[in-house]
């Protein structure tokens, strides 16, 4: 009986083409309408029945592909029917029509009071003032470039994070691309150079270098200074920044598929047409702490001065303290530093990067900001914040942990359309985004699509402006970890400088150390500025060091 109904499906169809055929053939023509339809349903589950790589459909001809139909729209299924407003996939649904009102200029006031649990473990709140003030100019700028750079750069508070050309179709380059002019902000090109889509836009560029040295490359792949000199002499190019890694794959490399190598993506990233495109983990230039920072400063006089920084999602802490020391050894200092967290976004991520590998934004922001205090450097380096930050509550949280800036990517995705299908990496975007499918991409129309994200960026810098002045604050820079609280258990929550603390300017230089800083003295000194590796394998826990008074 149950394997008559496993199939019972495929014999009701087949018993069904078989009685339209002899009715066709004894009785009318008009009989076999239906046959392609039923006929072609009984070749499918003959082929069911007869393959040998799907035991669902040897099990079950025919009703088995039900199974994979629902499979493949399981994500819409789930966003627009069980998804409640809250559900982070990665982004909630309350954040994304958040985006979408603002770039519309649509009412993005919410009735009724808030839907988040205020008594939660996590929950965040700003500190507001009895004094507020109004913020009327909300075109709140940073001044990037320290003593070493000649042509600094005045940034928007809120800027497009990396993403490339090929991750992104053209339609959506030039619609960020050119909201970024209309709304005078800037647009980080992402790893792939710098296409024909970000020039005709005109907008601000941050040009990224990362380990294939896309558009200023040699023909082996190593980095090719005199190509260099040449791109970053362009007026648009308003910055350098230099990635070691990103949040969301970090220690990750990549291929492009020569297939998808396209004349436009050879163009821009320097590279032969249809031929795999190879992006390694690590950088051919440096190896070593010092051979960054020499890089750095090679890159700052080849550029004429623009200012010229790294973007990295926090690993090895020690790391990063090694990098630190190698800027007081050499005396170069980068202009700016991106913090990534490792919940920030790709086009494609194992799922072991994207879940376990890296430091959330919040903590790296923290840890950046603070050894830079503690090597007395914190005031020549600029630091910018990237990782899921698309609200002005995010905006204002991350300059209380020491941000000058934020960059957001998906962000502005949603703001030219992007309905988080999730198929980035698939070629099949269905908004015409993350796909160089030309058919596909027609769906975005840039002139509206650039409207959108200009006016996003206005609304959200407006909502910002707003934030700040509940706080009592002139400019969201302001912002202290005071002006937040965490809530840490049902019945507890301390002060935000409880749980991100500024810690003393200059302590890890001290002769007389900080007890209570003891953790950060010991991997101060197992940091060299000659080597990223550790001094010694530790096989156990380090030992507790007791600061030391000299």
């Amino acid at each position: 009986m149950y394997l008559n109904l496993r199939y019972t499906v495929f014999a009701a169809v087949a018993l069904l083409t078989f009685l339209l055929l002899i009715a066709g053939v004894f009785h009318s023509y008009w009989w076999w309408i239906g046959l392609p339809v039923f006929g072609g349903l009984t070749l499918v589950g003959i082929y069911d029945v007869i393959q040998i790589k799907h035991a669902v459909l040897r099990n079950y001809p025919i009703l088995g592909h039900m199974r994979y139909i629902l499979e493949s729209i399981r994500p819409e299924i789930r966003q627009y029917m069980i998804e409640s407003d809250k559900d982070e996939v990665p982004f909630s649904r309350q954040d994304r029509g958040l985006v979408y009102q603002r770039s519309k200029g649509e009412e993005d006031k919410r009735p009724f009071g808030t839907i988040e649990n205020v008594y939660s473990s996590g929950y965040a709140w700003l500190t507001h003032s009895t004094a507020p003030v109004k913020n009327v100019d909300t075109d709140f700028r940073v001044h990037i470039g320290g003593s070493q750079c000649t042509q600094p750069y005045d940034a928007s508070l809120y800027n497009i994070s990396a993403m490339s050309f090929g991750a992104l179709s053209a339609n959506a380059i030039s619609a960020l691309n050119i909201g970024a002019r209309k709304g005078k902000f800037a647009h980080d090109t992402g790893e792939g150079g710098i296409s024909r889509y970000h020039r005709q836009g005109g907008g601000d560029l941050i040009y990224q270098i990362a380990s294939g040295y896309f558009g200023c490359r040699n023909d082996d792949g190593s980095f090719s200074p005199e190509k260099f000199a040449k791109t970053a002499a362009d007026p648009q190019i308003k910055m350098i920044e230099l990635k070691l890694s990103q949040g969301a794959k970090p220690g990750h490399g990549g291929m492009l598929p020569g297939p998808k190598v396209t004349e436009e993506i050879a163009e821009a990233r320097g590279i032969p047409i249809g031929i795999d495109c190879i992006s390694p983990p690590a950088h051919s230039t440096f190896s070593t702490p010092l051979g960054l920072m020499e890089f750095i400063g090679q890159l700052r006089q080849l550029s004429n001065g623009k200012p010229v920084g790294f973007k990295l999602c926090i690993g090895h802490r020690r790391e990063f303290m090694s990098i630190v020391k190698a800027m007081l050894k050499t005396g170069i200092i980068p202009d700016f530093i991106v913090v990534d967290g490792k919940e920030g976004g790709t086009g494609a991520a194992p799922v072991e990067f994207a879940n376990r590998v890296g430091m959330p934004m919040l903590e790296g922001l923290t840890f950046v900001h603070n050894t830079l205090r503690g090597a007395g450097i914190r005031d020549q380096v600029k630091i910018g914040a990237a990782g899921k930050i698309i609200t002005a509550f995010d905006i204002a949280r991350a300059f209380a942990l020491g941000a000058d800036w934020c960059n957001s990517a998906r962000g502005f995705m949603f703001a030219i359309g992007c309905i988080q299908a999730q198929a980035c990496h698939t070629n099949k975007c269905p908004v015409g985004i993350a796909t160089q499918d030309p058919l596909r991409q027609r769906a975005i129309d840039v002139g509206d699509k650039s409207d959108r994200v200009a006016r996003f960026h206005r609304n959200t810098m407006h909502a910002l402006g707003e934030i700040a002045g509940a706080a009592g604050l002139t400019d969201p820079r302001d912002f202290m970890p005071y002006h937040f609280m965490f809530r840490q258990n049902d019945n507890k929550f301390l002060d935000g400088n409880e749980v991100y603390p500024y810690l003393p300017d200059g302590f890890l230089l001290l002769e007389d150390e900080i007890e209570e800083l003891s953790d950060w003295y010991s991997r101060w000194e197992r940091a060299s500025a000659e080597s990223f590796a550790p001094p010694t394998i530790p096989h156990g826990p380090f030992a507790k060091r007791v600061a030391v008074t000299k």
